[in-house]
């Protein structure tokens, strides 16, 4: 009998596989040290599955240098419980590997089909299965479906994806190398002059996608406002009031303005012509991953990041095809029909999908972009239990009206326009009517078209002005990038991945160098990207990045090699890195002033001291390590005014007063625990202390 060991990503995947192989057979599920495997019994072979936790090995250096040392040239790949802090348990599932990998004839790499997916996979089988990835094979699926796991598994390729594998390998190797260099080198000459250690991280990709949000901060600092006037006006056509747009959008000079408030101001002209037009907006195209993004920021406000993880779980969920895909192209393999007629026993969708059924032969408007790995982001047609989510609910139902709307007619809208001339002055009436909803009325609440109706009017007709003015207004800077915004920007010029760009964003957000759903970059990293601009601007060359994805795309279709790439890359570094060294000194002390300056900020309280005024602080005991709020007026006016704080956890404090004492709120987390929000001087209060008077 031959037996089988199948590789997966995530142990939810593992079991839905395990039970399409089975088909009618029985499931044996065991753990071992808490890893799960699955076992299938088949008429001459043995089945076992078993799956990872995402990356299991990551590049790391080769040598015993410490973990702040730099430059590092050496890399090479190991188990991730001994590169990073919290991963020990990892330690169990590679170990469960080697041991099933013993007993095996057969390997299959079972993981996501994309670049992370085949890497995962490969790394396992390289490293814990003694090589396995030179003779096993892949298994292709883009959903999580019985029929098509079955025909995956029946239809497994000769081997490994190995360009693919090579192509993540590399990305991963030339991340690890930039990032760990640049980010010691920053952090190391910050420590030094500040003798705080604070983290300081750029890289490859990170770089660049920070510049984007300090430029366009740039630019609206910079923006300088020009006035220009609009002349409003409301025109009584058959005793209806009617808004009228003046034949100029904006009018540059006072005077020209107020020429057209006088020429016009009550007076009567006439309709001189009439325009009307009819317009089809075609359905939209299914979802790939970073439109899916973009939308659920517009409708439901929810991060990138945040929606790729919702999007990943109703994946593992059967619910919905492989999320990380750009693709805007549905496969006829996967059975519209039937999809559109499991969805239509939902009350919420099935009156609008019978209306669909009728159709002799449904066939989906198609975007133009093209993955070959996966299809469009589309809807497996289960439904999903009570069990889901609010969240993951309404990222399911905006996936399901989308690949709805696809299959609908094209709307139909009817463009209308009247032009007034009054004292030799152009004036136009403009409404719009929907003639047909079409696609639109699948995709409510998500598509919407305002509509502004138009009455009868006739050439010759009287129009007479009621009200005209010149308003003056500014011109405005660009707007602020978002996180749907800043990964459309990352998209259009080529950097990082469907993947990872998401991941970066939240990078940015946690390492302190923006804030706010409007992205304001701090003063750090301002100082950070103007310290590389200076001393280092390739490092944030969006063309540096965007070459380096290119090559990612050619050893991934195999017209180049990942040890040329890595080789070139880490050339072109040591250059970049010579640089930064010889610098080291004066962006220490650039760096270094900035993070004591922010620190000295994040600690200090809005509340001021309740015994002499002064200025309050989160202060670490020196000797105990200790924190506890303290006056700064201590050395000046001996005031020894202190409140305890919980010790444990992250404290962040909050722009919110206490509604009993009116003093700051201050939020302590712990990893894996919900945040505690606490008031310092009601704590006093409870510990039966008494709070020194004003």
């Amino acid at each position: 009998m031959t037996t089988t060991l199948v590789v997966c990503e995530k142990p939810d995947a593992a079991r839905r596989i395990a039970e399409s192989l089975a088909d009618e057979a029985k499931v044996i599920k065991q753990s071992t040290k808490g890893v799960p495997t699955y076992k299938v019994i088949r008429p001459g072979e043995e089945i076992i599955v078993c799956s990872a936790l995402g990356h299991l090995y990551s590049a790391d250096q080769k040598s015993e240098a410490t973990r702040r040392a730099h430059p590092i040239w050496d890399l090479g790949w190991k188990p991730r419980y001994l590169t990073e802090r919290r991963q020990e348990r990892l330690r169990q599932w590679i170990e469960q590997f080697a041991q099933l990998s013993q007993k095996a004839d057969r390997f299959v790499n079972a993981c996501d089909y994309d670049i992370e997916g085949s890497l995962i996979g490969a790394t396992i089988l390289r490293y814990a299965c003694n090589g396995a990835d030179r003779n096993a094979r892949r298994m292709k699926f883009s959903a999580l479906a019985k029929k098509e796991l079955q025909n995956a598994y029946a239809n497994l390729s000769k081997e490994l994806d190995h360009p693919l594998v090579n192509a993540g390998m590399c990305r991963h190797e030339v991340d690890w190398i930039y990032g760990v260099n640049l980010s010691r080198v920053l952090t190391e000459s910050a420590t030094e002059y500040g003798r705080a250690y604070s983290t300081i991280s750029t890289g490859r990709v990170q770089g660049p996608t920070l510049k984007f949000i300090v430029d366009r901060e740039e630019e609206i600092e910079c923006f300088v406002p020009s006035p220009y006037w609009v002349i409003e006006c409301v025109v009584v056509v058959d005793n209806r009031s009617i808004s009228a747009q003046y034949e100029k959008e904006r009018v540059d000079s006072k005077s020209v303005a107020e020429k057209v408030v006088l020429d016009c101001s009550g007076k009567e002209g006439r309709i001189t012509d009439i325009e009307s037009h009819t317009s089809k907006m075609q359905p939209p195209a299914p979802f790939d991953l970073s439109t899916l993004q973009a939308e659920a920021y517009r409708h439901l406000a929810l991060r990138p990041s945040y929606t790729l993880s919702i999007a990943e779980r109703l994946y593992l969920d059967a619910l919905i095809s492989y999320p990380r895909t750009s693709s805007q192209k549905l496969p006829p393999g996967i059975e519209y029909r039937r999809i559109l007629e499991n969805l239509s026993t939902a009350e919420e969708y099935g009156s609008k999908i019978s209306n669909l059924l009728r159709q002799p032969k449904l066939s989906p408007h198609e975007g133009a972009k093209l993955d070959p790995a996966h299809p469009a982001i589309y809807p497996t047609g289960n439904l999903p239990d009570e069990r889901l989510e609010r969240r993951q609910r309404k990222v399911y139902d905006l996936i399901v009206r989308r690949f709805m709307a696809t299959f609908g007619e094209s709307a139909v809208r009817q463009n209308e326009k009247a032009t007034v001339v009054v004292e030799g002055h152009n004036f136009f009436l403009e409404g719009v009517r929907v003639l047909a909803r079409g696609w639109m009325d699948l995709y409510e609440p998500y598509a919407q078209l305002e509509e502004s109706h138009l009455p009868a009017l006739s050439v010759g007709q009287a129009a007479r002005i009621t009200k005209i003015e010149g308003r003056e207004k500014f011109t405005r800077p660009p707007p602020r990038l978002n996180p749907g915004s800043l990964l459309r920007l990352m998209e259009d010029q080529n950097i990082g991945t469907k993947a990872t760009r998401a991941d970066i964003v939240e990078t940015l957000y946690s390492r302190g160098y923006i804030a706010g759903e409007r992205m304001i970059p701090t003063p750090l990293a301002l100082s950070v990207v103007e310290i590389l601009k200076e001393h280092c601007p390739k490092v944030i060359d969006v063309s540096l990045t965007r070459e380096l994805e290119h090559k990612m795309q050619d050893i991934e279709s195999g017209r180049d090699q990942r040890e040329r790439v890595l080789i070139e890359a880490i050339e072109r570094l040591r250059l970049i890195m010579a640089g930064l060294e010889a610098r080291s000194s004066t962006m220490g002390k650039d760096l270094g002033t900035i993070i004591r300056d922010r620190r000295q900020e994040q600690a200090t309280l809005q509340s001021l001291c309740p015994k002499c005024g002064s200025k309050l602080r989160v202060i670490r005991n020196r000797k105990t390590g200790k924190r506890f709020v303290g006056c700064s007026g201590k050395w000046v006016k001996g005031c020894s005014f202190s409140l305890p704080l919980l010790q444990f956890g992250k404290l962040t404090l909050l722009a919110r007063l206490c509604s009993k004492c009116g003093f700051q709120l201050i939020q302590i987390k712990q990893r894996g625990r919900r945040s505690v929000i606490s008031c310092p001087m009601c704590f006093l209060k409870t510990q039966n202390r008494s709070v020194p008077e004003a």
